[in-house]
């Protein structure tokens, strides 16, 4: 079983500087093994030598270069490339561009001795951060970029290296620093990759366990699914369920408040000199704010998943394409060339609201929540869930107007977005063929507003009303018996 706990650091002036040192030169490592890994690629194109205008050197092109990506140390293992006959192809392994890299580490450190302050193990895992990025734009994702220092905060150490005792975490090259042990690691579980990472508000630490021993979470078969319970994202509200309850969206970026605090905040960057000390303080408190609002909102989704979770033994949601929600509109041309409102004004502030929601967030939370509950998440398609009668089936966009649903076939009337909760819970039902077994309600027993003796709930109630001397019924507007000042308490010893 892999598990991943995250805790606070505290660290002294000392460490902290250091460990701000580390992510500088890490980051300027980074950088230049993407620069070498794209210069190496562009040179098996060139047809002729030019100047290149900001190094004011030479480039020629490589005739014999054997890896893509790199100029850097041997590219054979062994040194060799031989073939063990002649005439056969060679077989000798070549290095990649990354282990090529990797080789270099050591004229780095020989030519820039403050490399030597750094762990081995974290300067080697740049190289490989640098090829990992390359793979995933070959697979489809975007180019690799240069890295700012806003956007490079980590680094990671190999299994092994780390070591926790009580409340102190030992890092190579660092030295021991205290932490907030906020929960223990359990027994038998060893440490393996611990990721350093910094944050507006201090230094975290992620630290991934292991234990052979203990298997993984289960996968429940579809058959042992009893109930289930659809969810529908929105806005007005967080999440409308479809046994009718809805959960309240509290809007932590998107209130009066936050924006107003956000939009003097910004201001105040603005107002200061690009480079400055000052215009740097200013934007530490924007980053804190941000940072407040994303604790805020993962604390509240956790709560939310979790009651989610304990209603039913599976979890229905739409499969939404959030990034594709978000889009821009597309842009309205007339016959003369110019471009005509599309409503984007409006479009960007249903973005920012869609933003702040969060809903990929928390379906990804109400599935890990789910697995470790021993229970199941599944995602529908999403399509005409909102214009669907849950009661005849009937599909039709008119009978959606905003808020409420009134079926133009039948006549039903409800909540629009429980009415589309109701038809995501039947859609997963019919889509995996699940087994739902109904449980009756029972419905319980209450108090007539007009009734002129008590009656008692339960055996194990102790407070009981009776009726003054006038006589007299329940004062009109009052919701309960209990309430009512006509009526004088008495305990079950009274005769």
């Amino acid at each position: 079983m892999l598990l991943s706990y995250k805790y606070k650091l505290r660290p002294n002036n000392q460490q902290s500087e250091k460990l701000s040192g580390w992510l500088n030169m890490l980051r300027a490592t980074y950088n230049w093994c993407l620069r070498d890994r794209m210069d190496g690629w562009y040179q098996q194109f060139l047809c002729g030598t030019y100047c290149d205008l900001k190094t004011q050197t030479e480039i020629m092109p490589l005739t014999c270069s054997l890896v893509k990506g790199t100029q850097l140390e041997n590219p054979w293992k062994d040194g060799g490339g031989k073939a063990k006959k002649e005439g056969e192809k060679d077989k000798s392994p070549k290095r990649s561009a990354s282990l090529m890299q990797d080789a270099n580490l050591i004229n780095l450190k020989t030519s820039r001795p403050w490399y030597q302050d750094i762990d081995c193990d974290v300067l080697q895992s740049i190289p490989a951060r640098v090829n990992e990025a390359f793979n995933k734009f070959f697979k489809g994702a975007g180019f690799p970029k240069f890295k700012r220092s806003h956007y490079f905060k980590s680094f990671a150490y190999k299994p092994g290296r780390v070591k926790i005792k009580g409340s102190k975490i030992y890092l190579p090259k660092i030295g021991w620093m205290r932490f907030f042990n906020s929960r223990n690691i359990p027994n038998g579980f060893d440490i393996r990759t611990v990721t350093i990472r910094q944050k507006a508000d201090g230094w975290y630490v992620s630290v991934r366990i292991e234990d052979k021993a203990i298997p993984d979470f289960s996968i429940i078969p579809d058959s042992e699914i009893k109930s289930i319970i659809g969810c529908d994202m929105g806005l007005t509200k967080l999440v409308y369920l479809s046994n009718g309850e809805t959960i309240d969206n509290p809007r932590f970026s998107t209130n009066k408040h936050i924006k107003r605090l956000m939009k003097v905040r910004q201001r105040r960057v603005n107002r200061k000199q690009k480079g400055s000390k000052n215009r740097r303080k200013a934007q530490k408190k924007v980053t804190t704010l941000h940072h407040k609002i994303q604790q805020k909102r993962e604390a509240y989704q956790w709560w939310v998943a979790h009651k989610i979770v304990g209603l039913a033994d599976g979890v229905a949601v739409e499969d939404l394409q959030v990034k594709n929600m978000m889009k821009r509109c597309k842009p309205v041309s007339s016959e003369t060339g110019r471009f005509l409102p599309n409503n984007q004004s409006a479009k960007r502030g249903l973005n920012r609201s869609i933003a702040d929601a969060s809903w990929y967030g928390l379906t990804q939370k109400l599935e890990y929540v789910a697995v470790k509950s021993g229970k199941k998440l599944y995602r529908v398609n999403p399509q005409y869930t909102s214009q669907t009668c849950s009661k005849c089936k009937h599909i039709d966009k008119v009978s959606r107007n905003g808020e409420k649903f009134i079926c133009t076939n039948c006549g039903h009337i409800d909540d629009a977005n429980i009415q589309a909760a109701r038809n995501v819970r039947i859609k997963a039902i019919e889509s995996y063929g699940l087994t739902i077994v109904r449980k009756t309600r029972i419905r319980a027993k209450t108090v007539r507003r007009d009734s002129s003796k008590p009656v008692q709930l339960s055996i194990f109630d102790v407070n009981l009303y009776e009726r003054l001397v006038d006589n007299k019924p329940p004062q009109k507007g009052k919701r309960l018996v209990t309430g009512n000042p006509q009526y004088k308490q008495l305990s079950l010893w009274d005769g």
